[in-house]
């Protein structure tokens, strides 16, 4: 159904329309949560910190000769734990603040 001007007669109230704005923001939030670059490096960084910590344990002393009779892989894979944790650990003390919506105009 379209009127003489083309438009569809289809109207929104401006109900429809704020709640759809608050749809829109709360997935904007999610959105902003679940990406949030703390969780990402701090995830990355305990996986791999595992990794090599594994890695570091199963160790061969010819290994750990290499190294100048440092154990590298486990050291390595410690520090990269620690550091993933503290990633994990500073979005969860600090989560990311929703967005502030707009200053709405004040109704004359």
């Amino acid at each position: 159904m379209t009127d003489d001007s083309g438009h569809s007669g289809f109207h929104y109230s401006e109900q429809d329309v704020h709640r759809e704005v608050t749809e829109l923001e709360s997935r904007s939030t999610t959105a902003a949560r679940i990406f949030d670059l703390r969780r990402i490096i701090g995830g990355l960084f305990v996986l791999y910190g595992i990794i090599v910590t594994i890695a570091g344990i199963t160790d061969s002393q010819a290994e750990i000769d290499k190294a100048q009779g440092i154990n590298i892989n486990l050291w390595t894979g410690i520090g990269m734990l620690l550091l993933g944790v503290f990633f994990l650990v500073w979005l969860w003390l600090r989560p990311t603040p929703p967005p502030v919506p707009p200053a709405t105009e004040a109704d004359d």
